[in-house]
């Protein structure tokens, strides 16, 4: 239904809730947009009947309101004050493997084990095979379950040394939540790659991808977790201490490197991610495209009404208010529209692949507001073109409700690289700046467009670093090629499949 790219995964954890499973839930619906392929959640709990403490988990293929239908599951199956959920998006390979769903739960000779995983571990062939060659049997293709392995066979004494020793061995963009019959463990990678919360809650505490699963839960945002915090909350931080904090060490001599692209198309608008809120980032990355690409330098058609403004929605329309607002500081004449509306209620099984073309998948999920568009000079404003093949159709549709000119404008540069760190693009061979060489008139053509431009690579970092002066690092490899952590040549050229 879209050429947009995937984030991998969404992942929420609670401490010390009587309703730790239904805030899971909660929180996870909030975070749908981070994964539509799967859901789980695991709860912790001591089974006074068997006097042991237990981990119940209930997953399955599915949005959240799918496999949690049945609200018997919280009452009945899911019992217990601490937990740990997963939306996941995987690479088609994998969809069909159950066995790559999370939370992966284990129980081994330290208690019970839960985890869930953000990112992609950029050494995984290589610890893979050295575990393989200690006799280790996988039950997934999942890199999330190396880390599993790797705790087990590590020779510490206690869990939580056994989980640092782990995490030593890893490498690339890893956000976790880590779930042990008494502690709920967060940690983030070195370079801060993706983006990880921590709230409290009454007397508990919470993390989470994205600050608006806090918001449905009524949680209070507290702050980020750190690259390369290891945040540890148990039954001392509920008497009145704060989260323990344990840091790792990179690997590489890099800086902190968070995915830019969280901000331009991720995310979503109501969260804070990085220390800032998306909907400030956006506007700005709006106005910085204003700057590069004024609405005077791209029109050429005559007309007694103002140019119009409109968004690809919804990711779009942030962006597009900071276009629409720049030119108008700056005395351009202009209008912020709705030309475009967007149904919401279109399943993602709504045409099955293959039985009807993409153009008319793109009509069941857009149509245009023809009063809005007719006789009007519109400019476009997308956050991201990957394919090309949707800007191509809503290009057609708006071409039919009879505009005077189209303008394309992009928020975000041409993506010409692959990501290695937990967002999964098409194959380098399949996005159309790489199809066209990075033609600029030749993808012009290929949309349908009278001009169509981008937002330099450094005008989105400058717009990021507007909106938030005391911000970190950002990775911008998608963009520009380059990877802060290094990419073992496996990987690029070879499929990898992302958790």
């Amino acid at each position: 239904m879209s050429d947009k790219p995937h984030d991998y995964c969404g992942i929420f954890g609670i401490y010390n809730h009587p309703e730790a499973a239904v805030n899971t839930y909660f929180g996870l619906h909030a975070l749908q947009h981070r994964g539509q392929e799967s859901a789980g959640i695991v709860t912790s709990w001591f089974d006074p009947q068997k006097s042991t403490p237990v981990m119940p988990q209930h997953k399955d293929f599915g949005l959240v309101l799918n496999v949690f239908e049945d609200r018997k599951i919280f009452t009945e199956k899911l019992p217990g004050q601490s937990a740990i959920g997963h939306n996941r998006y995987s690479t088609t390979g994998s969809a069909a493997n159950s066995t790559n769903i999370q939370p992966i739960r284990v129980h081994y000779k330290n208690g019970n084990l839960a985890i869930a995983h953000n990112g992609n571990l950029t050494n995984s062939g290589k610890l893979r095979k050295k575990l393989e060659d200690r006799g280790v049997i996988f039950q997934s293709t999942s890199d999330t379950e190396l880390i599993l392995h790797l705790i087990s066979h590590s020779d510490k004494a206690t869990q939580l040394d056994q989980i640092m020793d782990a995490l030593k061995e890893i490498k690339g963009a890893y956000c976790l939540v880590l779930l042990t019959d008494d502690k709920l463990i967060a940690v983030r990678d070195p370079n801060g790659f993706r983006p990880l919360a921590l709230a409290k809650k009454d007397e508990s505490w919470v993390v989470a991808s994205e600050t608006c699963a806090f918001d449905i839960n009524d949680a209070e945002y507290i702050r980020d977790i750190k690259p390369g915090e290891v945040l540890i909350i148990d039954r001392q931080t509920i008497e009145g201490g704060e989260p323990r904090s344990l840091h790792l060490e990179r690997h590489e001599q890099t800086g902190v490197s968070q995915c830019i692209f969280e901000f331009v198309y991720f995310a979503r608008p109501d969260s804070r991610i990085f220390g800032e809120n998306t909907d400030k980032v956006r506007r700005k990355i709006g106005k910085y495209l204003a700057k590069e690409h004024p609405i005077p330098e791209l029109s050429k058609a005559k007309s007694d009404k103002a140019p119009i403004v409109i968004s690809v929605p919804d990711s779009s329309n942030t962006a597009a208010l900071g276009y629409a607002h720049e030119n108008q500081n700056m005395g351009h004449d202009c209008k912020y529209e709705i030309g475009l509306i967007r149904n919401h209620y279109v399943g993602r099984t709504f045409i099955s692949p293959g039985q009807a073309s993409r153009d008319l998948k793109v009509r069941t999920k857009f149509n245009t507001v023809k009063g809005v568009l007719q006789d009007r000079i519109v400019f476009l404003v997308d956050d991201s073109i990957v394919r090309g093949t949707t800007s191509a159709h809503l290009v057609n549709m708006i071409r039919k409700a009879e505009p005077k000119e189209i303008h394309f404008l992009v928020s975000s540069p041409p993506v010409v690289h692959p990501c290695f760190y937990g967002m999964d693009f098409p194959s380098p061979e399949e996005l159309i700046a790489n199809v066209y060489n990075n033609d600029h008139d030749r993808i012009t053509k290929a949309i349908g467009v009278d001009t169509l431009r981008y937002l330099s690579p450094k005008g989105l970092v400058d717009a990021v670093r507007e909106a938030d002066p005391a911000g970190m690092g950002y990775c911008t490899a998608c963009f520009t090629g380059n990877y802060p952590v290094p990419v073992p040549d496996r990987m690029q050229k070879e499929d990898n499949e992302y958790y």
